[in-house]
């Protein structure tokens, strides 16, 4: 491969990493959902796909991305403490849409299991 066909395809991936970033950045889902106050819910969806959360009392960490309307979360890790009185629904999440300010929250059935309004 020449000096100048490496540089053209380094430029190339160059710019295609920076492309899907912006896209990230504009997304309707990346932000705070969620109170996060004691027994509440909230995830932190950040641009470069990654998530934290909370289910109310167990912490959450993993991935997601969006597809038009769709957020899908991969490969969420959630502590396992036993929580009284506290509804752990957000650990069995698997999708989401987001509508103005509200996200939907569905499992992996496709059954909803909760709201979370957008934070700020």
């Amino acid at each position: 491969m020449s000096g100048t066909t490496a540089a053209g395809a380094a430029f190339a991936a160059a710019m295609a990493i920076a492309l899907l970033f912006s896209c990230a950045a504009g997304s309707a889902a990346e932000g705070t959902w969620g109170e996060g106050s004691d027994g509440t819910p909230q995830l932190e969806l950040a641009g470069n796909g990654t998530l934290t959360g909370t289910d109310g009392c167990n912490r959450l960490t993993g991935t997601w991305s969006e597809d038009k309307q769709t957020v899908t979360f991969g490969e969420v890790a959630a502590t396992q403490m036993y929580c009284e009185d506290v509804d752990t629904w957000l650990s069995t999440m698997s999708t989401a849409t987001v509508d103005d300010a509200t996200m939907t929250v569905f499992d992996s059935s496709g059954t909803e299991i909760g709201t979370l309004a957008k934070a700020g």
